[in-house]
């Protein structure tokens, strides 16, 4: 039974690193959408371009989930790897330790960029673009901590993603991320 229980907590896990894979996939297809840096003279001269809002809000939507998703594969595979997950902070610590994150604070940083996604109601055309900029130039950094955690369990768990699907759109967008000169 108990094997059987691991099993379904492996499986879980490439469950969520197909679901990290997705994610990148649709931030980075949602972000090329975008011209990149924004201006606000350029929002408010748009401000009823629906397509280019509904790009942002798919900009907004995606860096949260792909956040989200990134912790959620954290916590488990800190579980699988048997390390405390026992606050966030500790799964956090472990993977600064491992190289997955540069930095605790640079997560935190990220955090506090997608909270602000999910409540801020900005009117001010050069706070929504100065938003929408940070989300952007901190979306690399999400890729390439995934790219790293997917090494981590593939190598240290033996766990890859259950289909594989997005794969290789999946480095694509690493590699377009690191070929902007987002490192």
């Amino acid at each position: 039974m108990a094997g059987s229980a691991l099993e379904s907590e492996r499986e879980h896990l490439g469950s969520l690193l197909e679901a990290l894979q997705r994610c990148v996939y649709f931030l980075d297809a949602s972000e090329r959408r975008v011209s990149w840096p924004l201006r606000a003279e350029e929002l408010e001269a748009r401000k009823k371009d629906v397509d280019l809002f509904e790009s942002l809000a798919a900009v907004n939507e995606r860096f949260a989930k792909l956040q989200d998703t990134l912790g959620a594969s954290m916590r488990h595979a800190a579980l699988l790897a048997g390390e405390s997950a026992e606050t966030f902070l500790k799964v956090l610590a472990f993977f600064e330790k491992v190289g997955i994150l540069e930095s605790m604070e640079q997560w935190q940083v990220a955090r506090a960029a997608r909270n602000l996604a999910a409540h801020d109601y900005e009117l001010e055309y050069a706070g929504i673009a100065e938003h929408f900029n940070q989300l952007h130039e901190l979306a690399p950094t999400l890729y390439q901590e995934a790219e790293r955690l997917l090494g981590f369990c593939r190598e240290q768990l033996h766990i890859e993603p259950v289909r594989g699907d997005f794969g290789e759109e999946f480095r694509a967008a690493v590699n377009r991320a690191r070929g902007q000169g987002h490192e």
